[in-house]
């Protein structure tokens, strides 16, 4: 494939182009949600730089002990890690050029192929690098799945999970050496026949001797005197070269694009849904908040009618305020619109707050303000809940995008209605109202 073409590659294009769309929608996240995002960001763009480049990563997993690194260092050709008998030695991930594998995506100049060490799966403590893991195979484009006898039921679990992120992966025995020709034939067959039916094709389980265990050798001289010598033979991958290669050369640029394009979607619904996440918690904060300082301002406003005034100035600071979380623009008068428009909707909501209000400015009127410390509590109470509800609904209109959707916003409030365990919500609101009393020292009875 010339260079011309690799850019006439639809699916190549696309990739490219989700990747710059999520960049994007995570350079637009406001300061907080970018602070959380931070990692998030910077796999994008490794992610980004992983495709443009056409670098194809290739994973090796397994438990501690079983050959991971051997078999990097039989792959490579010399030896780039440490192969420590006791195992567990891999704490990060690491990467390594594997130059020697004569395979690039036709196209991509820079085009490389790298073999990806990660920590054994089952060391102690390791919750960490198992996310490290996880993050790895996500990004892998190609997994290959260590183990040097029958799989365990640790490596078992962890194979299935592997299998299921749609990935080639190609299980590898490691240490072929330490067994003879019907135990080899025997191991392959309970793998292929019964533990991986279903689960790994044939083809994709292979044996090596990654790191071949040193051989006895009988050395006999001219005059027939004998002598004892040990030798280490050369490491034996061949086969799974053959097999790693075939797959590259048949879908290669595929490999890496698929992966890339499922990358970009995965990190998009993560950043969906943390905005999601962290705009409802602010949203349900602010809710309750406004819900409290409107409670307040109706039950200690001593003087009737300026309470109600002054309530329904909140309920539009709260929607304003709220939109502003949504990333949405909205005017002071749009603000008391919504407002407007939902308390309309609340119907019996406005009418008990109404009707509370009405019976609480006249005894304030006739108790020249005295009446607020009889007052105050069901008052307030009856205010803030309208608020609560008022908020809920605006809520709801921010998270459709401004938008009631197909509902209307005497459903979506009948339904919120529904949905509110009322009494919960006057009780919190009266205990709030009390504190602020017996806080108050211009209140009557405050301290």
């Amino acid at each position: 494939m010339t260079e011309s073409t690799l850019q006439k590659d639809d699916h190549y294009q696309r990739a490219i182009q989700s990747l710059t769309q999520t960049l994007d929608k995570l350079r637009s996240c406001s300061a907080e949600e970018r602070g959380i995002l931070q990692n998030d960001l910077r796999q994008l763009q490794d992610m980004s730089n992983k495709l443009t480049s056409g670098r194809v990563e290739i994973v090796v997993f397994g438990e501690i002990s079983t050959g991971k690194s051997a078999l990097i260092n039989a792959l490579v050709g010399r030896e780039v890690a440490a192969v420590d008998v006791q195992g567990g030695w891999t704490k990060e991930i690491w990467r390594v050029d594997w130059e020697g594998s004569g395979y690039c995506i036709p196209g991509l100049a820079d085009s490389q192929v790298v073999l990806v060490d990660t920590p054994g799966l089952n060391e102690v403590g390791g919750a960490a690098r198992a996310e490290m893991a996880r993050e790895a195979a996500q990004r892998a484009d190609l997994i290959l799945f260590a183990t040097d006898s029958d799989l365990n039921e640790t490596e078992f679990s962890a194979l299935l999970t592997l299998a299921g992120v749609s990935k080639p992966l190609i299980v590898v025995i490691t240490k072929k050496d330490l067994y003879s020709p019907e135990q080899r034939a025997r191991l392959l067959e309970i793998l292929r026949d019964d533990r991986l039916a279903n689960v790994i094709s044939d083809e994709d389980i292979i044996m090596t001797a990654a790191d071949p265990r040193e051989v006895e050798y009988i050395i006999e001289d001219a005059k027939g005197n004998t002598r004892s010598e040990w030798r280490r033979p050369a490491p034996d991958v061949a086969d799974l070269k053959a097999r790693i290669l075939e797959l590259l050369e048949r879908d290669g640029l595929a490999l890496v694009t698929l992966n890339a394009a499922m990358y970009a979607a995965d990190k998009s619904d993560r950043i969906a849904s943390l905005r999601v996440q962290l705009r409802d918690k602010k949203a349900s904060q602010t809710i309750w908040t406004y819900a409290v300082i409107k409670a307040a301002v109706v039950a200690l406003n001593p003087v009737g009618g300026v309470d109600t005034l002054g309530g329904t100035a909140v309920d539009a600071t709260m929607v304003y305020t709220m939109a502003h979380i949504y990333g949405l623009q909205m005017s002071w008068p749009h603000a008391k619109q919504l407002v407007a428009s939902i308390l309309k909707a609340a119907g019996w909501v406005l009418l008990a707050e109404l009707s509370t209000n009405v019976a609480s400015m006249t005894f304030k009127w006739l108790t020249l303000g005295y009446g607020t410390i009889v007052t105050a509590v069901p008052q307030g109470a009856a205010a803030g809940y309208g608020s609560y509800i008022v908020g809920q609904a605006a809520k709801y209109y921010f998270e459709h995008g401004s938008s009631w959707g197909n509902e209307g916003p005497k459903q979506v409030v009948r339904r919120i209605l529904d949905e509110t365990d009322k009494q919960s919500v006057l009780d919190r609101l009266k205990d709030e109202i009390r504190k602020k009393l017996l806080s108050n020292r211009h209140a009557p009875g405050g301290k």
